[in-house]
């Protein structure tokens, strides 16, 4: 069963890569970036970047709770084998979401990823930062509470969850309050701090949360989802059906 589950998520990446290597009428044999992660991951926000930038890339299925031969490529990468994980096309490797996009907006200026003001693009970087180091960290201790606590039973972890939970959430509504939007978080068009706060705030009912708390930064985040150039990479992330 789980390798018939594996079998399906791998095909998907390929063909989204076969497809992105067509749609750009790269030149076959052209140094390429690979891309480590997976369906609902925080892969999406690199993988949606590089769509922005018009990079050349190919996907590896992989992911610390999907064994298979794609984890342990990774963990050949990146020993702390998360998901993103870039390698560049010069053979480095760059983890950590904000990491990334921050690289990628600085390697593509022209791309709009991170803007050409150094004031604007000061407040993109302290986003990225901001969501980083407190939304997804969040998110760890949600997904694995027994990384945080010694002797950790199921009620233990429970009550770890629903506090880190609510916490997550305040987190969010003071993001919402402290990042306008003008349109976009990143200004006039989209840029990496709305890709970031559109996959992340995907999870642990962040989104319901915001539907209620903060209708308009709800409603900015599903505009996030449905600029053109995106959008399939969402839809196939997170299927509306």
């Amino acid at each position: 069963m789980w390798r018939a589950r594996a079998v399906k998520r791998e095909c998907w990446w390929l063909n989204a890569a076969q497809a992105h290597r067509q749609n750009n009428g790269r030149i076959e044999g052209e140094s390429v970036l690979t891309l480590y992660g997976a369906k609902g991951s925080g892969a999406a926000a690199i993988e949606a970047a590089l769509k922005v930038i018009g990079a050349d890339y190919r996907l590896l299925d992989a992911a610390s709770w999907q064994p298979g031969p794609g984890l342990d490529e990774l963990k050949r990468v990146n020993p702390l084998a998360q998901v993103p994980t870039l390698v560049l096309d010069d053979g480095s490797v760059l983890t950590e979401s904000a990491a990334i996009l921050i690289d990628l907006g600085l390697r593509y200026p022209a791309s709009g990823l991170l803007l050409r003001s150094e004031t604007q693009r000061a407040q993109a970087i302290r986003g990225l930062t901001y969501i980083a180091a407190n939304c997804y960290a969040a998110i760890g201790v949600i997904d694995y509470p027994e990384r945080w606590c010694s002797e950790c039973d199921d009620a233990t972890s429970e009550r770890i969850r629903a506090g880190t939970r609510r916490r997550l959430h305040e987190l969010w509504d003071t993001f919402a309050d402290t990042f306008p939007a003008t349109p976009f978080l990143s200004g006039e068009h989209l840029g990496a701090l709305d890709l970031l706060a559109a996959v992340v705030s995907k999870w642990s009912g962040t989104r319901a949360h915001l539907k209620a708390s903060r209708p308009r930064f709800y409603a900015l985040l599903l505009a996030i989802e449905c600029e053109p150039r995106v959008a399939a990479i969402f839809e196939e992330h997170w299927p509306t059906q």
